[in-house]
């Protein structure tokens, strides 16, 4: 059984492959045209999969380049599981390693941000704090408020201008000169994508990764304001609780 599975594996990702032996039409001939059309068709289902789990990646290349492109990484990457949303995760490891892509050098992030969007569409609900809990905190104690996030949160680091090209290609507008860190959250049903500075950027890493407020702000700079980081993450429901 081990051996059959493996050549119909090694069958159904080259089409160079003759069909596994043991494929017979009803007449007893190999089935060599049957699985063909078979493998045609799990191969534009899942490049049908890839494409609407990246529009942007694929607005951004062209859908002709990343069908061809969708054809070489599903033959290193076929479905482990059965549930097609969860289809694709390698796909930023495989776009920074894949040379015909390299002539757009940004890929890859817009990759992980749209693999980031669909985990937060997806993430478990969590109810967040009360947007009057930090102004209920004495000033003394502020420094050492630790935050827990929302399973829906998730932060891509950039140097380019991914927010903006993220709405660019969705909505329509303007591209960014400058780097755009992304925050991606869910404060109702659908993730939204928020732009931040790579200072907030650096100071929300760290409030994520569990680090006390006091820590976290030497992140930013000297005359680093935290107002505005910490107002956008209460209005997008992004913390779930906090302690001291």
């Amino acid at each position: 059984m081990i051996t059959t599975q493996s050549a119909f594996r090694a069958a159904l990702l080259d089409p160079s492959n003759p069909p596994p032996i043991g494929l017979r039409n009803p007449d007893g001939a190999q089935a060599t045209k049957r699985f063909d059309v078979y493998r045609n068709n799990v191969a534009v289902s899942l490049k049908d999969v890839l494409e609407a789990a990246y529009p942007v990646v694929a607005k951004l290349v062209g859908s002709e380049f990343f069908r061809a492109m969708a054809g070489v990484y599903l033959r290193a990457h076929l479905p482990k599981s059965p549930v097609m949303m969860l289809y694709g995760h390698e796909m930023p490891n495989f776009l920074a390693s894949f040379a015909p892509a390299q002539s757009v050098p940004y890929l890859p992030d817009v990759a992980r941000l749209e693999l980031a969007i669909r985990h937060s569409y997806h993430a478990a609900d969590a109810t967040p704090i009360a947007p009057d809990a930090l102004a209920k905190i004495a000033p003394d104690d502020l420094p050492n408020v630790t935050f827990t996030f929302a399973p829906s949160v998730h932060l891509i680091a950039s140097r380019y201008p991914l927010q903006s090209i993220w709405v660019a290609n969705t909505q329509g507008g303007d591209i960014a000169k400058i780097a755009q860190p992304s925050l991606i959250t869910r404060p109702e049903f659908d993730p939204q994508v928020d732009a931040l500075t790579p200072q907030q950027a650096a100071v929300c890493q760290d409030l994520m990764d569990g680090k006390p407020l006091g820590v976290a702000l030497r992140c930013g700079g000297a005359g680093f304001d935290v107002g505005p980081l910490l107002g956008r993450l209460l209005s997008r429901n992004a913390l779930i609780s906090l302690d001291i």
